[in-house]
């Protein structure tokens, strides 16, 4: 059984995972930082400290944050030991939690649309980075892991640009930013534990070597359909 299941991952998993990089660019809440009107609604109304229910917002967040998952997904593409993985994904929770707390904390925002404009452009750097381009360019192999953090910072600031449209209640809100927060990395943990798994499966078939390239050229086509998406946003706004 097992071995079916692996021989059928191995067939599908390019297709699945290139179809769902298109698929989640076209998504109809293209703002990637998007919160659902009944999630707005909440946390305009909420007052006092909320532990359970920001930490619920937090990590739901994460699991539909299809811009957040995109770029792990590039990230960890060829990370095969948990080490290295836990290295990275430490990076971009770090900068995450920085900018998220910061730039709530001190009022800090920047228009939606250039924001998740960068982090559009994120996806597309790390597919690059993938596909061996910069060393091909350049002749030498920027830090993947400063890009990381610095992306990282990107994508927290646009949740904190984000939250700030909503107004939350001073009442508490420090003990609700850290519980969202929490709930964020334990989104993100959950997402990647799948992403793992299904790499995993992909991993062991002969479909990955020869597919490898084609998935993070897909991943690269999605990146720039949203930037091109956003800036539209931008300059028609």
């Amino acid at each position: 059984m097992v071995d079916i299941v692996k021989s059928a991952m191995g067939r599908n998993a390019f297709f699945l995972l290139a179809l769902a990089a298109i698929l989640f660019s076209f998504t109809v809440d293209a703002g990637a930082h998007g919160v659902t009107a009944g999630d707005k609604g909440y946390i305009q109304e909420s007052s006092g400290t909320m532990l359970i229910p920001f930490i619920y917002l937090g990590a739901k967040h994460m699991v539909t944050g299809y811009d957040h998952l995109l770029f792990l997904f590039g990230v960890i593409f060829f990370l095969y030991r948990l080490k290295d993985v836990s290295i990275y994904v430490t990076l971009f929770a770090v900068g995450h939690s920085v900018t998220l707390l910061t730039g709530v904390l001190m009022d800090l925002s920047v228009n939606a649309y250039i924001i998740d404009a960068i982090i559009g452009f994120s996806i597309v750097y790390k597919a690059l980075d993938n596909m061996g381009a910069y060393k091909s360019w350049f002749g030498f192999q920027p830090s993947t892991k400063i890009a990381t953090l610095v992306f990282g910072l990107f994508h927290g600031f646009g949740l904190a640009t984000k939250i700030l449209e909503y107004k939350i209640s001073p009442e508490g809100l420090i003990a609700n930013l850290f519980a969202f927060n929490v709930g964020v990395e334990l989104g993100q943990l959950i997402a990647l534990g799948l992403i793992l798994i299904i790499m995993g499966f992909w991993r062991r078939s002969d479909s990955f070597s020869r597919h490898a390239y084609s998935a993070n050229v897909a991943l690269m086509a999605g990146g720039f359909i949203f930037v091109g998406y956003q800036m539209t946003g931008f300059f028609i706004s």
